[in-house]
């Protein structure tokens, strides 16, 4: 048992570096539209209102970021609820725009920057800061489907929960590997605390 946990925790860590890398690539593209956007208002049609003009790079690059991320990144684990999907995607990234666009307005506001560089460059901290508190938002509470469908992860629950697909008591137990359903007698594992099987 140790080593299949083993295994299947080097799977799971291997899938987890894999979205990270994903969600650096979405990000990436993201934050030249953000930034590019942001900098463009900032120095032309809102050039009084730098941190309006923050809020809307962020929400042209927010739209942006849930069409990739839901089809590419986290394609395994978006939900079936595509309108509770997106109304989470949108809170999660008003808070983002929110910590975002709360540095430019920190920065003019509170600490009196005035000098437009200095106040994109706040915006960018704020996106670096945001971009963390998204990934995980987004992996945990967004696109949070378990894996169960992916034939490579389809074991997991068997390998760290007791039985989960049997009833207690049962003998005999159905579990879907890839489309088919297979028949399981529930055996106990001589690892487990427990009453012997």
């Amino acid at each position: 048992m140790i080593t299949t946990l083993t295994e299947r925790m080097r799977g799971l860590a291997s899938l987890f570096w894999r979205e990270v890398a994903k969600f650096g690539a979405v990000g990436g593209v993201a934050f030249i539209i953000d930034n590019g956007l942001t900098y463009y208002l900032m120095h032309g049609p809102m050039t009084d209102s730098e941190a309006k003009a923050r809020f809307v790079g962020a929400s042209i690059a927010t739209v942006f970021s849930w069409i990739a991320n839901r089809f590419w990144t986290f394609r395994h684990r978006r939900q079936d609820n595509v309108l509770r999907e997106f109304g989470m995607f949108i809170l999660i990234n008003g808070i983002g725009i929110g910590i975002s666009t709360g540095f430019t307005a920190l920065a003019k506001y509170s600490f009196g920057v005035t000098d437009k560089n200095m106040l994109f460059a706040a915006g960018v901290v704020g996106i670096l800061v945001a971009t963390v508190v998204r990934f995980f938002a987004y992996r945990f509470l967004v696109f949070n489907k378990e894996l169960d469908d992916e034939p490579e992860f389809s074991h997991d629950h068997e390998i760290i929960e007791r039985h989960p697909h049997t009833q207690p008591g049962a003998a005999v137990g159905q579990r879907a590997v890839e489309g088919r359903v297979v028949q399981s007698r529930a055996v106990k594992d001589p690892e487990l605390p427990g009453p012997p099987a």
